[in-house]
């Protein structure tokens, strides 16, 4: 608050010394007039604050900061002087009617908003009124662009990550001092969601132009190969044109090397291992609306907001990225480690949540779930009485658990950052699952590609547990633990819409049907 008082107070004085260093008489004697104006000083108290939210209900949940600002303001107005609305005001209105640049609806609550600014003098609102209709317009700005939804309904779209903390009233001067939001402010926001807010105006630009054309096929489509000649071959080529996948469209039937490469690079993009062949599910895939592609944009960009900036300045950090099936390592900033990930299944979703690694364990048990004993386990014993030997497994309390060894599900090492979902990282004997492009096999727990890499990478400056070490706790077949001298944050998100850091956009399929929900709640607001 105090900052952004001061800067009204700078830029106040900035106006009355640009006009003063004027040489003309002329316009002296116009500041000398506009100086002997009388000061225009409204009361706005408690009492009026409060018949206001009687009149405008639906901007109650604002009262609380309000009032507050009016309070440090010394109970008068904010956003008007004696010639009208001050520059601020019309500042703030301006970005509030290009809330669509920022994936978002403009739609206040109450028409009245309009009025104020409009230039044919309908506004019938009091001046009162009218700086605090404006006032809750600043934070009904605030709250849509840089909170998003409120953490109840994060929460029951089964967001269980911290949400960021927004104060408000820190963000004035942030909003009032360009008349667009730039790199000034990235600190205010995760940085993805700058990079999804260009690509949003691409493809929206993109659709102005009227999106991509549909690739028509035949019913029973036949895969295409290096040199086969086909009319879908030059429907692919200018589908891939608009979304710059491919750099000149040749309109040449014939498919060539460029083509194929030019699948690669958008294959890569979304989702797909990059092959040499184009089947039908990339033809399925390029056929997707860019008015869909543009939803799925927004949604991502929504999530962004539910996601603290002070995340990025952490030293060393783990993220997984469900939809994308990736584990990262990121340290000062860089990547410092990726691997293939294997989630949870459709009814076992892995949990978005974070947690702080602080063990590591090699040649560890697995102590079986309830659930899975009750369904899998209990099952098999009654059908092979030797169900458990065969599956390496004992009793043990009163529950079941897997010994060490190779053919334990989680492998030879697992990790370990406590949570109330039991979610751990591992290694896992079902190697082949890393070879499919979709890989929601697992129970909830997140499998990992590279194990030892992973234990090397995280233990690296440690220099007790050299990669030797490692490798034989790894096959020791008996259970260790290592405890990590500083534990490791993890967090494990949901993304389908993603800028990586060379600028390209990927897009991942929504394997827990997780957008449709926010999309219509964004749009129905």
């Amino acid at each position: 608050m105090k900052i952004w008082y001061q800067f009204i107070a700078v830029i106040s004085l900035f106006i009355v010394v640009s006009c003063n260093s004027k040489g003309d008489k002329k316009e002296e004697n116009q500041v000398k007039v506009k100086a002997e104006l009388p000061e225009l000083r409204l009361s706005i108290d408690s009492t009026k604050i409060a018949a206001f939210y009687t009149a405008y209900p639906k901007l109650d949940k604002f009262q609380d900061e309000v009032q507050a600002l009016y309070k440090k303001n010394k109970s008068t107005q904010l956003w008007q002087d004696n010639k009208g609305i001050d520059e601020f005001a019309h500042t703030l209105f301006n970005k509030y009617k290009g809330l669509d640049e920022e994936g978002l609806k403009a739609n206040f609550p109450y028409k009245e908003i309009n009025a104020v600014f409009e230039s044919n003098n309908d506004n019938k609102l009091s001046k009162e009124s009218t700086d605090l209709m404006i006032s809750n317009l600043y934070f009904y700005y605030a709250e849509k662009v840089y909170s998003g939804v409120d953490e109840k309904t994060s929460i029951s779209l089964e967001w269980l990550l911290p949400r960021k903390k927004l104060n408000y009233r820190a963000l004035t001067d942030s909003i009032f001092q360009k008349s667009t939001i730039n790199d000034d402010h990235k600190s205010k926001m995760f940085s993805q969601y700058y990079k999804l807010r260009d690509v949003l105006k691409q493809y929206r630009d993109i659709e102005k132009k009227g999106g991509w054309k549909t690739i028509e096929t035949e019913e029973e489509f036949k895969n295409l190969k290096l040199g086969d000649s086909s009319a879908i071959v030059t429907q692919i080529r200018e589908r891939l044109f608009v979304t710059k996948d491919i750099k000149e469209d040749s309109k040449s039937a014939v498919c060539d090397t460029v083509l194929i490469n030019a699948m690669k690079t958008y294959e890569l993009r979304h989702g797909y291992t990059p092959k040499n062949t184009i089947l039908k599910e990339h033809i399925e895939d390029l056929n997707i609306p860019v008015s869909d592609r543009i939803k799925t944009i927004i949604v991502n960009m929504e999530r962004c907001r539910w996601i603290d900036p002070e995340l990025e300045k952490g030293k060393k950090y783990i993220e997984v990225n469900i939809p994308e099936f990736r584990l990262y390592i990121i340290e000062d900033g860089k990547i410092a480690f990726i691997s293939p990930v294997v989630v949870g299944k459709a009814m076992t979703k892995t949990v978005i949540f974070s947690g702080m690694m602080n063990n590591i364990v090699f040649s560890p048990y697995w102590n079986v779930p309830t659930s899975i004993i009750n369904s899998e386990i209990k099952p098999g014993m009654a059908k092979d009485k030797n169900y458990l030997q065969k599956k390496n497994l004992e009793w043990n309390n009163g529950a079941v658990r897997q010994l060490p060894g190779k053919n334990n599900s989680l492998g030879l090492v697992k990790f370990l950052f406590p949570n109330s979902s039991n979610i751990y990282l591992h290694d896992t004997p079902a190697k082949s699952l890393f070879e499919r492009e979709s890989r929601a096999f697992s129970h909830g727990c997140v499998r990992v590609a590279k194990p030892r890499e992973l234990a090397i990478e995280l233990l690296k400056n440690d220099p007790q547990w050299t990669p030797a070490r490692i490798d034989k706790a790894m096959h020791a077949g008996k259970e260790s633990w290592c405890t990590l001298k500083k534990k490791v944050p993890v967090y494990i998100g949901y993304f389908t819409a993603w800028v990586d850091r060379k600028g390209n956009l990927n897009f991942y399929k929504d394997i827990y049907q997780r957008d449709e929900s926010l999309i219509k709640l964004l749009t129905e607001e």
